[in-house]
């Protein structure tokens, strides 16, 4: 796999009477952050009901299957895992009954430390149904949960390590909190009198939300029949926002962190346009990862922009493999080259970022026997040289190309006549904010808390 993927996207619903149907539409959302599995919980006020399932979020619902989570509030998740093996016990929301009561949660991010709370836990008689970090989260709330859900979860904050945007289920309330450093996203809307909470504002639009704020760094917000109040739970030491967010993850409509996701990956674009100078007979991207930065590039460079590489939209996840005679295969049926364009000409593709280089090696190849005469890449992001232990799908060092390999190295493997990423100081101007609000450890080392593994070996220290 060349390309990085992020573990998943959370939606919540308070006072709508079709709860359900409204998380189904914000995971639909919401799907490009987690395509493995799908899961929403409902309730009545008294009633608690789950459906879950692996799959796309229009292959595990359907209209009969909606019907059955009744309800005003709901919850729900899409994943892809970075923690915890793909199967569908570990699927999410996770919900358990304890002491008479139900929690369920969802949750975006990683604990760096949910390997040693468990252990402790365990140890004290708790037991664990999945392999998942998100688990250790319901057990430390149901632990403290007779001084009250509130306290519960301001306990459980002082005890988690890690990137967490978390949506927690009761009977009659929804709550929602993010880590001190707001590594991954967490946004407030409201629609007709309905309190939203989603990963991101993309989801606010297509069920016609208003964005009313994000939920802040350390703060714990708490949804019920008496509107919404919140309270800060664990006090921040600074800002490190996933700044992969916006070159990667976020849908290009949404707004995250404050920031518009389109206008950011063209600034990125901007950005090369003043780091490089090249002469080239046009600019295109591998639809649709370099999209928005290559149309920056382009009219900042004033190189003409084309789509050169056609992607089809249409491969299943169920797709029948050809035989092993028909290499690169794979590949080929995402993305196929319009070589009447390319032939002859001196190309610029613009990817925003190069993880393991599988993939961009192959892509290139067939520019290449597409007929392109000259091929430059420009990377939208400095070089990921450090693994991600916040939730990004590269946590180790071996598998990332730029930690082995000088950038030379990087072009002559990849097949490419020229390569340039762009620099952190770049990329940090062209966001329009300061270096120290946003986590850059995949691309300088710099974590912005402690890190254990996930067999909890202490890794990196602060």
């Amino acid at each position: 796999m060349g390309t990085p993927r992020e573990e998943c996207g959370v939606f919540a619903v308070y006072g709508h009477e079709d709860a359900a149907k409204l998380t189904y539409f914000g995971l639909y959302a919401l799907q490009h952050r987690g395509q493995e599995s799908a899961g929403i919980v409902a309730s009545d006020g008294k009633n608690v009901a789950e459906y879950k399932a692996m799959g796309l979020v229009s292959e595990v619902f359907n209209e009969t299957r909606l019907k059955n989570l009744k309800g005003h509030l709901a919850i729900g998740h899409v994943r892809y895992s970075t923690t915890g093996s793909s199967v569908l016990q570990n699927a999410q929301p996770f919900k358990v009954c304890h002491a008479g009561c139900t929690l369920a949660v969802a949750h975006n991010g990683n604990l760096i430390n949910a390997t040693e709370i468990r252990k402790a836990l365990e140890e004290k008689g708790s037991i664990f149904q999945t392999t998942m970090d998100s688990e250790v989260v319901v057990h430390l709330i149901a632990k403290s949960r007779a001084r009250g859900l509130e306290e519960g979860v301001k306990n459980t904050m002082s005890l988690i390590k890690g990137a967490y945007s978390i949506v927690l289920l009761t009977e009659e309330a929804i709550v929602g909190f993010r880590d001190p450093y707001g590594l991954r996203p967490l946004c407030i809307g409201k629609v007709n009198g309905a309190y939203i909470l989603s990963s991101e504002t993309c989801a606010f639009d297509l069920i016609q939300a208003e964005y009313v704020r994000d939920v802040e760094p350390g703060e714990v917000v708490v949804i019920d029949k008496g509107g919404l109040k919140s309270f800060k739970a664990v006090e921040s030491e600074r800002r490190a926002n996933c700044i992969f967010e916006f070159i990667y993850f976020a849908r290009p409509d949404s707004n995250i962190f404050g920031k518009n996701v389109y206008a950011l990956r063209k600034a990125l674009g901007e950005a090369l346009a003043k780091e490089v100078s090249i002469e080239a007979d046009f600019v295109m991207p591998f639809p649709d990862s370099g999209n928005y930065a290559a149309i920056g590039f382009s009219q900042a460079s004033q190189i003409p922009f084309e789509f050169a590489m056609i992607r089809n939209h249409y491969v299943g996840r169920t797709f029948i493999q050809p035989s092993q005679s028909m290499r690169d295969f794979g590949v080929r049926v995402k993305l196929n080259p319009v070589k009447e364009i390319l032939r002859g000409k001196r190309v610029v593709i613009v990817e925003d970022s190069i993880v393991r280089g599988t993939t961009s090696r192959t892509r290139i190849k067939a520019v290449r026997e597409a007929g392109a005469k000259e091929i430059t890449m420009l990377v939208s992001c400095p070089p990921i040289r450090y693994p991600c232990y916040y939730g990004i799908d590269f946590s180790t060092k071996g598998e990332l190309i730029a930690s082995r390999n000088s950038i030379e190295e990087i072009r002559s493997y990849l097949g490419l006549d020229g390569l340039h990423y762009l620099s952190i100081e770049a990329m940090i101007e062209a966001s329009g904010r300061s270096k120290d609000d946003f986590c850059l450890a995949c691309f300088n080392g710099e974590y912005p808390m402690e890190v254990r593994d996930y067999k909890g070996k202490f890794v990196m220290e602060k």
